[in-house]
């Protein structure tokens, strides 16, 4: 009879042994934390083989370099993109989650990690790569991580502008000599409304609303069409002063090539971040947690700073020639206005815009 049972129980363990392991869910998928996490994510790649992500990232510059350098790593898994502007990003993720049809796998922009968690559209998600990055740039609700880092400056025409009134605070932007002649876009979080955002964060509402007001005699030019970029152009024709709020290296990338143009990091330099999310619905979840690595870890931040832009990972450098923003956070105040607080933020600092910037 014993050597029934045990002959039984032997059986059992067999059948259990060689039993296939449930399958995963995507839930379970986007936050294991096995020891095997590696194998199980490799091995559940390989049965999807595909992955999408939309990005607002360049294509020739980073988009086509990322792809090319995660499919040599990863033969098995194609990867997908789609580039455009955050906001567009959002109105098709939205379409698409309505629809009951997502095609992303990930999400990543300026500005749209928030709006589509805000909206619904999101899960949370896991990854040990997240310890690598700065504390202070994580999600407390792991809805979404930083992938890059963007910093914020007043463009100055090198040419036009003695040394002398070189703008270096924001004291310095209320000089008769600027009266009718900065300019900023008044439709994107990132233009005006951050330039407010910053300054009432940084200075309380009650000092920035002060500064407001003496700045708002400056009479300054609320552009709706076009972007940051376009504003530095402009300044580069000598066409306008003083942009405000652009990105900081879209000047020292435009002078290192002979524009007469430069940056003027204002203290406090506001901060922000990319961010990339992972859609609910999403197809190809192990692929997508490959990609995640891949993109926050060494090799995809590399590829990131070769593009110019700035990576959230601190033991990854940025170009040189991008050095003297860094500096210049080194020796000031980086105020970082999260993607939530920007978020909530924005409305009130445009109404103030319409209300005192007319």
């Amino acid at each position: 009879m014993r050597a029934i049972v045990r002959s039984a129980a032997a059986t059992a363990l067999v059948l259990a042994a060689t039993a296939p392991a449930r399958a995963l869910t995507t839930e379970e998928i986007l936050n294991y934390k096995g020891a095997d996490r590696e194998a199980v994510l490799l091995e559940g790649a390989r049965r999807e083989g595909h992955v999408t992500i939309y990005s607002s990232l360049t294509v020739n510059q980073m988009m086509r370099p990322l792809a090319e350098a995660f499919m040599k790593k990863y033969p098995f898994v194609k990867l997908n993109f789609w580039r455009a502007e955050s906001a567009n990003i959002f109105t098709r993720l939205s379409a698409e989650s309505r629809a009951d049809n997502v095609v992303a796998d990930l999400v990543e922009g300026t500005g749209v990690g928030e709006a589509v968690v805000q909206a619904g559209f999101t899960q949370s998600w896991t990854s040990p790569v997240l310890a690598e990055l700065p504390a202070r740039y994580l999600d407390r609700n792991r809805m979404w991580a930083p992938t890059r880092r963007s910093f914020y400056s007043a463009a100055y025409n090198t040419k036009s502008t003695p040394d002398a009134a070189i703008p270096r605070s924001y004291e310095d932007l209320l000089d008769p000599r600027w009266k009718g002649q900065l300019y900023w876009h008044a439709n994107t979080s990132s233009g005006g409304p951050l330039f407010l955002t910053n300054l009432r964060l940084a200075w309380g509402e009650d000092r920035a609303l002060g500064y407001f007001k003496r700045l708002a005699a400056q009479r300054i030019v609320n552009m709706t069409a076009g972007s940051g970029r376009m504003l530095v152009d402009r300044v580069m024709a000598g066409e306008i002063g003083i942009a405000l709020n652009i990105f900081a290296h879209h000047p020292i990338i435009s002078r290192a090539k002979g524009a007469a143009v430069n940056s003027a990091m204002l203290d406090p330099i506001a901060t922000t971040v990319a961010a990339m999310a992972f859609p609910k619905g999403l197809r190809h979840p192990n692929a997508a947690m490959l990609l995640t690595d891949f993109f926050l870890g060494k090799e995809g931040q590399k590829i990131l700073a070769d593009a110019e832009y700035f990576p959230v990972r601190e033991d990854v450098p940025t170009m040189p020639g991008l050095a003297p923003i860094i500096e210049a956070v080194a020796t000031s105040k980086e105020n970082f206005v999260d993607p939530e607080t920007l978020m909530k933020m924005t409305p009130s600092s445009e109404k103030m815009i319409a209300d005192l910037f007319r």
